[in-house]
Order: C-alpha cells, then structure tokens, then sequence
C-alpha cells in the first residue's frame, strides 16, 4: 500500500534520521573538491550527489551535498553511515583551520514529500514557486510550508517528483501536521522503511554497504 501510494499519489516519509553535517569556511569548496568525485563548484543552491572515494577508487561514501552559500554546504547521509561519513570528512579536512564541519543532524528533521501529486500537496500549504521551471531537479531553497520555515531539495531518493523538506526539530510536528492535514483529500500515507528500501530498488538507486562499497568504484557501481 505505501509503495503504491508513492507511486501513484503521495507519501510522507519521516527522513529525520538522515546524518546532516554544515561544512563551512572559506576553505570549504576546496575540501569538498578534493574530497568527492563529483563537481562542488556548482551554483548557490545546487544539490549534488557524489561518491566520496578512498586511495584505491572504492566507495567509501555516498551522500548529496547541497551548496547554501558561497562557503556552506549541506552534506545529507543515511543515517546509520552518519558517524562513519563524519569521521571520513573529517580526518582529511586541513588542519590549517579554513573548514569547520558540524553535525546538524539533531538540529534538524526532515520530511520526504514523495509521488505525482507532491506538488499539488505542497502547493498547498506553500506559496513559493514549486513549479518544474521555478524549482528544477537537484536544486534547494528556502521555503514556508504554512508557516514552518524550511529548506527543501527536490531531490528523491524513491524516483518519484517531490522534496526532502528540513525544518528545525522543534517545528517537527508541525511541519508532518500541516504536510498530513494538507494530503488527506489526496489520499497521503504515512510510508517506511520497507516501501523506502523497495522503491530505491525498483529505480536502481545504490545504497552504500549493500549494493556498493570500497570493493568497487564509481563505473563498477
């Protein structure tokens, strides 16, 4: 039911336990360069997702960075690999001090907002431009969902239209109440780990320990 609901309408997915990291500085653009095996250097608001490899090519990471300002970045992880990711970032940041990174992740929950009528359930409860145009793939901005400041990234990670919208943890449960209130009409269910982990595998989405790792790189994967 939750599968079929996200692929047909719209789910709600609780993704607070996401590992969120702020790497700033004015060194930070260098960092992430030298750290992933994508392109970091990509305009305000970019979503990026990347591989970050060890000395050999393998795997060792797989997260999104979002670049929020010139020198910040958002770095979204799953959440079991979150003190993994962490210490990998950050035992080859320099030392000279030009990159602070800090774990954000109590500080902030999440919602995934998932399926075909995502947007008309967020163009609800929000006035800003949701539209394919006005809010591209792979971009974040900062949005009002009723009246719960938050940033969303139309990013998914089921292969269906829609957003992961992060709030401060303590407007949590407004933020579902108003996204839930908003989807009845429109048949939203509350969707979890299993119909997460079965919708990534239908599209071929890699989860990181299972599907890939350091055994393989990038074009392997």
């Amino acid at each position: 039911t939750e599968h079929r609901a996200t692929r047909e309408g719209v789910a709600l997915f609780d993704l607070t336990p996401f590992a969120k990291f702020e790497v700033t500085g004015p060194g930070s653009l260098g960092a992430l360069q030298y750290l992933t095996a994508n392109e970091m250097d990509r305009p305000l608001g970019s979503v990026v997702y990347t591989s970050m490899l060890n000395a050999k090519g393998g795997i060792k990471c797989d997260l999104t960075v979002t670049r929020l300002e010139a020198d910040r970045f958002l770095v979204v992880t799953g959440g079991v690999m979150g003190l993994h990711d962490l210490h990998w970032i950050r035992s080859h940041l320099p030392n000279d001090g030009s990159v602070q990174i800090s774990d954000m992740s109590s500080s902030w929950c999440s919602v995934g907002v998932w399926g075909p009528r995502a947007r008309e359930l967020m163009g609800r409860v929000c006035r800003d431009d949701l539209s394919n145009n006005g809010f591209p793939y792979l971009t974040a901005k900062q949005i009002t969902v009723g009246d719960v400041p938050a940033l969303a990234l139309r990013i998914s990670y089921v292969g269906e239209l829609g957003w992961e919208v992060y709030a401060p943890t303590e407007q949590g449960l407004k933020l579902w109440d108003t996204l839930w209130e908003a989807g009845r009409s429109l048949g939203v269910v509350a969707a979890g780990g299993g119909a997460f982990d079965a919708l990534r595998l239908e599209k071929g989405y890699r989860l990181w320990g299972q599907d890939i790792h350091t055994e393989f790189d990038p074009y392997e994967a």
